[in-house]
């Protein structure tokens, strides 16, 4: 039986217990989604069992850890590379079980007191670190690399020469990152669910930041599910399913929210170089592996697939549309002020994307400085934002968006009380 408070109110259970089991459940469902991404991507043929170590630094870099390279290889030779890239899949999985964990023992209720949630989310802190520091220190491992046959063997055989590369976290930026990751998950979580408990000096502030902050997290959501979607019928149709299901399990929400804004007409600028690369469509690659650095927009995609890619931006407009529509028919304000509202969340929202998407990996090898960091041996992914040009399209878009979608709320209004006073 649940206790009460004197007003006859449930009391929310949120002790070490339900902190450790939404820290668990968090780690778990993590690195089974890393774990089977990494699996369809063929990291499991990996040499000297280090699988399990790269799952720990895929999670490490979905709460926006970086993985660092390294390379002893000796004085006749050098190494160079880093990698700083978000699993979004990985990330969006571990969001939604703290998130719900962290939400869960507060339902039924309206109000709680800032002191009630500081403890509680406190709790989840303490634990989260611990598992911070253990994936930082698993997240480390050592290869030796074949420099195969050509003049980089022979160099080799030569010299002695036996590559060690590996990887490895830094730890204490990595916990630092992570404990604002956290922070960020479960501030979010309070702003975008419509029936978390409050402070009670925060609830009238929280009614104009709520229903846009609900906004965002709905467009998101149909963004995800209807990448996954279309993911689907690809995979069932068109074959490399073990490819398909990589970009699934690893970077769905990369490659469906990096649309979104090239939907509202944002550019990014790219490069994959060499045999290294990432979980992506196939048309991505195409366009970004140049030998410059290439712009990614719906121009560029256009060029690469026939002219399909003009409907990204029809059907970016009916999402944002339809999530203002929903929004103002929940939650009734003035159009402007709708319109505002969108804008400004939108713009944060593209902000977000854009910090979280962009790439930058590298890595390469070299033997007296042959083969530019060695044939083979070297490779680059590299992608970021035009930033201020898409957070301008985004207050643009958000305020039509908003503007007609508050108008058409306030028309099915004004009709349902007609048929009412009938």
């Amino acid at each position: 039986m649940s206790s009460r408070t004197p007003s006859g109110r449930p009391v929310a259970r949120h002790g070490w217990a339900q902190a450790l089991a939404t820290v668990l459940g968090a780690l778990i469902a993590m690195g089974a989604v890393a774990a089977s991404g990494l699996w369809a991507a063929g990291a499991a043929d990996l040499p000297a069992g280090s699988f399990p170590q790269v799952v720990a630094a895929t999670v490490v870099t979905a709460v926006g850890g970086t993985v660092e390279l390294s390379g002893d290889v000796g004085g006749l030779a050098g190494t160079e590379g880093g990698l700083t890239v978000i699993p979004l899949s990985v990330t969006l999985t571990g969001a939604l079980v703290i998130g719900w964990g962290f939400l869960r023992p507060l339902r039924h209720r309206a109000v709680a007191g800032a002191p009630e949630l500081a403890g509680w989310a406190v709790r989840i802190a303490a634990l989260w670190l611990l598992a911070l520091l253990g994936l930082a220190l698993a997240a480390r491992h050592t290869y030796e690399l074949s420099l195969g046959d050509g003049p980089l063997g022979d160099l080799g055989d030569l010299f002695g020469i036996r590559p060690v590369v590996g990887f490895s976290t830094d730890v204490p930026p990595t916990v630092l990152i992570g404990l604002l990751w956290l922070a960020g998950v479960l501030l979010v979580s309070l702003l975008v669910s419509r029936g978390a408990p409050l402070p009670a000096g925060l609830l009238r502030f929280w009614t104009s930041v709520r229903p846009a902050a609900h906004a965002m997290a709905l467009l998101l959501s149909a963004a995800v599910v209807i990448g996954l979607v279309i993911a689907l019928v690809v995979a069932a149709t068109r074959g490399h399913p073990a490819e398909t299901f990589a970009v699934i399990l690893l970077g769905l929400p990369n490659v469906v929210w990096l649309a979104l804004t090239i939907g509202l007409g944002a550019t990014w600028d790219g490069r994959v170089e060499g045999p290294f690369g990432l979980p992506m469509p196939h048309v991505l690659d195409e366009v970004l592996r140049t030998p410059d650095v290439s712009t990614l927009n719906l121009g560029t995609l256009t060029e690469h697939d026939g002219g399909r890619w003009w409907w990204l931006p029809v059907v970016v407009a009916v999402l944002l549309w339809a999530t203002a529509f929903v929004t103002a028919a929940r939650s009734p304000a003035r159009a402007w002020r709708h319109a505002v509202h969108m804008a400004v969340a939108l713009a944060l929202t593209v902000l977000m994307i854009c910090l979280m998407v962009r790439i930058s990996a590298r890595f390469g090898l070299s033997v007296l400085g042959i083969g530019d960091l060695g044939e083979g041996f070297s490779g680059q992914v590299l992608l970021r934002p035009r930033l201020w040009s898409a957070l301008g399209l985004a207050l643009l878009w958000g305020l039509v968006t908003g503007f007609a979608g508050a108008l058409a709320a306030r028309v099915v209004r004004r009709r349902g009380s007609t048929v009412t006073d009938r």
